[in-house]
């Protein structure tokens, strides 16, 4: 027999919490430069995610990052890694 382990490839990202007031939920908004196909201007373009943070510890305005899991709500699929030394 063969060893046919497959590396599960989760995505991985960085934001800035905008929101803690749900239980076990931060709200995280991620922000991404963008370049306009035809006129090359560059633009910002967020996103806000729904995380899960199981001791309530991330605080709004801390820089945290976050990875792809197993659903865990309708809206959360995302976990806290850590929280990140520089704050925007």
């Amino acid at each position: 027999m063969t060893n046919n382990s497959k590396k599960i490839i989760r995505k991985k990202f960085e934001g800035t919490v905008v929101s803690n007031k749900n239980d076990k939920t931060i709200v995280v908004e991620v922000k991404n430069t963008k370049v306009h196909p035809k006129y090359l201007k560059r633009y910002i373009v967020s996103k806000k995610y729904k995380v899960h943070d199981q001791a309530n510890e991330y605080k709004v305005g801390e820089v945290v990052s976050f990875i792809e899991c197993r659903p865990i709500s309708k809206e959360k699929r995302w976990r806290v890694l850590s929280k990140n030394k520089k704050n925007s």
